[in-house]
């Protein structure tokens, strides 16, 4: 028996149903079947385990004798014969077990066959085709549904009939009779509820309406039974889409606010951009249910990522953000708070409120975006996995996210499967995302047939096992369905899956944009189209759910409270860029004083335990087999701990340490950081023999510290380091650090820098403490390792070079509260265990961009007393010289200031040159924002001493073009400042200059003048020709005056004296700042060891010379 199940469970395959059948048939039937039926004698009844129930030998001996008739009818007299053909014979029961995957081959219903003859070979045949037919409906049956509302990607169909498409390629040709044949069901589908078999006309028709219908479902490419057999139940099921009528009016509702909202904004706001969600209105019902489903099954907290069509809505009526505060956005308002604010339909939000389907609280937040499509999906998964991690929430049952995409941008962003990618590792898992693709079928103008090539926009999810499930977004009860068996799905298998709404978008791309440019024909069918709340509504009154009048009194309503909120938003006169902050911190800023920094130096004894612990084997585990290499750099490590001196690895755990035993969580991810690029850190011990074996001394400091996580990442920049910013968000009393292979690599998370590190809390009002650690440094390793290009990041710093800040007790943690982030090029363990630990005890967030060294991991002069990192102790913006030098300020000839770890190349050469007397070396640790008041107290140090700045980098690279004009305001050197400059409030105190006596009253007049007028305002008596026909002609644009360069300065650093260009003054000093470096270059770094070498000596030689 359990060889005919087996053969049949085997033609039942994908890729041998066919196969088989054609077997049977070219062979000969009557020899074939014998063999088929022959096969189930093979595996008889345990008749011993039967003995006592059947009574000893006779049932023995009339089971052999029907065994020897199904084997061969001829072989038996011919009243057994007789007797077995007239169906009398029942088989002895067996009490022994059934075993798995084992059947008798009486349990198959051939189709009216007499029990116990052998099934001709159509019989077989017909089952299996049938189950063939079956499983070809569940495999492409999606490809002839009628996703479509416009009917423009209609299938072309066999005879126009699905049917016949799917099993034109079997040879079985149903006949009139066939139809009404009874087929026995398998069990891989559930179309006959409760019945076992089937007529093969109801059959099809049940299969055609459940795949191709309105609902596509793409799940057959799942390599899970359990999961495939789910998804089958949950469509195939007879009255799955059956909806009550309160079900049918809640709906009909929520659809009726979707589409009334978009309205309201069409007709008070006609020229505005919002990316309106026209066409695909069946969203915001379609999110409400994945909300409802999921709260009801225990979800608490839901994180939102949405691109901009649509926002305003899902705002307005999934999270109910208040309205008044949305038209507000649209009155172009002066904000009440700090930051730039950002373009409405980017800004997120944070609600709490009662679910009132579930009667349930609810968190939702939607995530902050830019115009960077898909760039918010792993800030969202980060941000959804640090709530799970403070939570508890290890199974991700309290806190999901939802992440909206366009259809275009979900197949043509790499972030996407960049982010998809992150969905089952262990560190980076959310336990399942439900994405949402707000299908329009069309990109910005591109045609989907120009802007992919899979078949789907949604194909690239098939590689993470996620279910697609396609659904006509002019069918509500359908989306409803979808949005249920997704909610479902996450909450079971907690894997992604995706539905994907197949509308329009009834506009162009924005309300003022005209889509018939290039979509003509699209757009003829769109304006004829009804929307899917009057087609909806429509089929709920010819049925006699709702009534006309009841139809227009809900949207009458709605129209009303929006009437209500929009009186309401004109008697605002300010926006708050706080109302719309996607990550508040509750309780961290009240009571606190936002210039007080705390201690980061720590106990001696702190960092000696800590030292200890990093530098054990597994205490109590002597069977833990460690490598050779490693025991040898825990011994050099408990070296250092007695000599009570630490390298770069060792200060980093000392942080990290004393940090987690003050209740600070810490979160290290990225490439390889388990061990780090340069095997320094060795984090994560793991046992030789035993795979999967590992020991972390960190997470295991203090029986009550924070927990800690080092996690080596996926091979992606993009997508983890927007994770890890999402993750820094939800909590700032944590230090979440990602580390780049080499630094020259995050310019692959380009956008995540620029579009939410850089500018983030301008833009949002949101800070972020991430840690950026990129490894910098040039040597000799080629151009993609070697920079990590800092000085883009300089050029986003928001200090202005022109301003020093007044000289204050708090100076430098003032500036750190107004930059953007902070930028640091560490050059001691020391240092770099500060600026760690000073992140959680700044009375705010900045992120940091630190340049890590390679080459300073293992350097033997690279090392710092603990003494430098205990109480006392802290964080130093700039190193002086403490030798010769610095002793003796007044006999040096050159300060050379440098960043980095060309100090110790420079520091060498000056002692094999014997110049420690002459040349002073001064590190700038910190180098935004820059430390205009320890740079002007080095340079009044050293009066009478050449000042240059030295780099390893290419002198249009590094830090140069950045510290340039700020050491020249920090020694306020002579540089023209026009007028309007000097008017400046930011501007007026970069020079100790008086500067009344150059402002006349005019010039006074004009400071509340817009800087654009007095940019291009015609200069006054005291500055300028008056016979100059170029200024005759007062703010009127004049090509002669404005792109005349013959009066434009060519040397920044003109010694004082010299004559300024007209309308200028001169604020006059002497000393100057030179450069020592490389030459300019398009690339970062020399591919030759031996022409690095020669830059580098050549560097040094100018820089250590007098």
């Amino acid at each position: 028996m359990h060889r005919a199940h087996t053969a049949f469970s085997l033609a039942l395959s994908p890729m041998a149903h066919k196969n088989f059948a054609t077997w049977l048939l070219k062979s000969s039937s009557s020899q074939q079947m014998a063999k088929v039926t022959a096969a189930a004698a093979v595996r008889t009844y345990n008749s011993a385990a039967a003995e006592p129930f059947a009574n000893g030998s006779t049932a023995s001996y009339v089971e052999e004798m029907y065994n020897a008739w199904l084997r061969d009818p001829t072989s038996v007299h011919t009243s057994w014969d007789a007797y077995f053909r007239s169906n009398s014979y029942v088989s002895p029961p067996n009490l022994a077990p059934v075993q798995a995957n084992t059947l008798p081959l009486t349990a198959f219903n051939f189709g009216g066959a007499v029990a116990g003859a052998a099934p001709d070979s159509k019989t077989i045949d017909d089952h299996l085709a049938v189950q063939a037919i079956i499983r070809s409906y569940q495999i492409r049956g999606h490809n002839i549904a009628h996703l479509d509302p416009l009917e423009i990607n209609t299938p072309e169909l066999p005879g126009n009939s699905s049917t016949k498409s799917i099993y034109a390629n079997f040879s079985f040709e149903p006949s009139e009779q066939d139809m009404d044949r009874q087929f026995k069901l398998p069990s891989t589908t559930f179309i006959g509820g409760d019945e076992a078999s089937l007529p093969l006309k109801e059959i099809l028709n049940r299969l055609e309406n459940v795949y191709c219908n309105k609902i596509g479902v793409e799940f057959m490419f799942i390599n899970s039974l359990e999961q495939c057999n789910w998804i089958r139940k949950r469509f195939e099921t007879p009255g799955v889409l059956n909806f009550s009528p309160e079900e049918k009016r809640l709906i009909l509702a929520r659809l009726t606010r979707a589409t009334g909202f978009e309205a309201f904004l069409a007709k008070k706001y006609s020229s505005e951009k919002r990316f309106g969600l026209e066409g695909c209105e069946i969203m915001i019902p379609a999110l409400k249910e994945i909300i409802d489903v999921s709260t009801e099954l225990g979800v608490e907290s839901v994180i939102m990522g949405m691109p901009h069509r649509g926002r305003l809505n899902t705002l307005a009526n999934v999270c109910r953000k208040p309205l008044n505060q949305i038209f507000t956005q649209f009155a172009g308002l002066e904000a009440a708070d700090d930051g730039s604010g950002d373009v409405k339909y980017h800004l997120g939000t944070y609600i709490e409120r009662l679910n009132r389907v579930t009667n349930k609280n609810i968190r939702l937040a939607v995530v902050a975006n830019p115009s960077h499509l898909e760039a918010v999906d792993p800030v969202v998964q980060g941000k959804t996995r640090a709530e799970q991690f403070y939570r508890g929430d290890q199974e991700g049952k309290k806190v999901m996210s939802i992440l909206i995409h366009g259809d275009a941008a979900f197949c043509g962003q790499g972030v996407v499967y960049e982010t998809m990618h992150l969905s089952d590792l262990p560190d980076y898992t959310t336990h399942g995302t439900i994405h949402v693709v707000a299908n329009n079928q069309i990109g910005f103008t591109t045609d989907p047939r120009f802007s992919r090539s899979s078949p789907y926009c949604t194909d690239v999810a098939r590689v993470v096992n996620a279910p697609i499930f396609h659904v006509n977004a002019d069918d509500p009860e359908a989306v409803m369905h979808v949005c249920k068996v997704a909610a479902e799905w996450r909450a079971t298998f907690h894997k992604d899956c995706v539905i994907d709404l197949v509308g329009y978008r009834r506009n162009g791309h924005n309300e003022i944009d005209e889509p018939m440019f290039t979509q003509p024909l699209m757009y003829q069918k769109i304006r004829k189209h009804k929307n899917c709340l009057d087609l909806y509504a429509d089929k709920l009154i010819a049925e006699g759910t709702v009534t006309g009048e009841e139809v227009k009194s809900v949207a009458a309503k709605y129209e009303n409270i929006c009437e209500e909120a929009f009186a309401l938003a004109k008697t605002e006169t300010h926006v708050k860029y706080k109302d719309w902050l996607d990550s508040p911190w509750s309780g961290f800023f009240e009571g606190k004083d936002p210039l007080k920094v705390a201690p980061t130096g720590v106990k001696e004894e702190t960092l000696i335990h800590i030292g200890n612990r990093f530098s054990s084997p597994p205490p109590n585990a002597a069977e833990f087999v460690i490598h050779k290499g490693l025991l040898r750099v825990l011994a050099a490590r408990k070296a250092m701990v007695d000599e009570k001196v630490a390298d770069w690895a060792l200060g980093e755990a000392m942080a990290f340490g004393s940090l987690l035993k003050e209740g600070i969580h810490v979160r290290l991810s990225g490439q390889d950081v388990e061990r780090g690029t340069f095997s320094h850190r060795h984090h994560v011990l793991h046992h030789q023999l035993v795979d999967k074996a590992t020991y972390n001394s960190l997470q295991h400091m203090y029986p009550d510290q924070a927990p800690y996580s080092v996690s080596n990442s996926s091979l992606s920049e993009y997508a983890v380091l927007g994770f890890e910013h999402g993750y820094s968000m939800t909590n700032p009393n944590a230090l979440v650090l990602w580390e780049a292979q080499f630094g020259d690599f995050s310019n692959t998370a380009q956008s995540i820098i620029d579009q939410f590190i850089s500018s983030g809390q301008s833009k949002w009002v949101r800070q972020s403490g991430l840690v950026m650690l990129l490894p910098h440094g040039m040597e000799g390793m080629g151009p993609e390792h070697s920079s990590c290009r800092v000085e883009r990041f300089l050029q986003m710093s928001s200090d202005d070079p022109d301003y020093f800040p007044p000289e204050s007790d708090e100076f430098g943690v003032r500036q750190l509260h107004d930059i953007n982030w902070i930028v640091a090029n560490c050059t001691t363990p020391a240092n770099y265990y500060h600026i760690l630990r000073r992140q959680i005890a700044l009375p705010f967030r900045k992120p940091l961009i630190l340049c890590t060294p390679k080459s300073l991991l293992r350097h033997p002069e690279a090392k710092s007393p603990f003494s430098e990192m205990s109480e006392g102790s802290e964080f130093q913006r700039i190193i002086p010289d403490n030798g010769p030098a610095g002793q003796n300020a007044s006999n040096v000839k050159k300060v050379v200031f440098c960043s980095g770890r060309v100090y110790y190349d420079l520091t060498k050469t000056r002692k094999e040159k014997q110049l420690e007397s002459d040349i002073a070396i001064v590190r700038v640790e910190q180098i935004s924002p820059f430390p205009f008041d320890l740079v002007k107290e080095q340079a009044n140090l050293y009066k009478n001493a050449e000042l240059v700045w030295a780099q390893e980098e290419h002198k249009n690279q590094g830090s140069w073009t950045y510290v340039q004009p700020r050491f020249l305001t920090a020694l306020n050197h002579s540089r023209d400042v026009s007028q309007s400059d000097e008017q400046s409030s930011s501007t007026n105190t970069t020079t100790t200059t008086d500067h009344t006596n150059l402002e006349s009253d005019t010039d006074s007049d004009s400071k509340s003048k817009p800087w654009l007028s007095r940019m291009f305002a015609a200069p006054n008596s005291n500055g300028g020709d008056p016979k100059d026909p170029a200024q005759t002609l007062g703010g009127d644009f004049n090509a002669a005056k404005h792109f005349d360069l013959k009066n434009v300065r060519h040397d920044f650093n003109r010694p004082a004296g010299i004559a300024a260009a007209p309308g200028a003054r001169i604020a006059k000093t002497g000393r100057k700042i030179s450069y020592v470096g490389r030459a300019c270059g398009a690339s970062t770094a020399t591919g030759s060891k031996a022409q690095h070498i020669r830059e580098l000596n050549a560097l040094l030689n100018d820089a250590i010379s007098t």
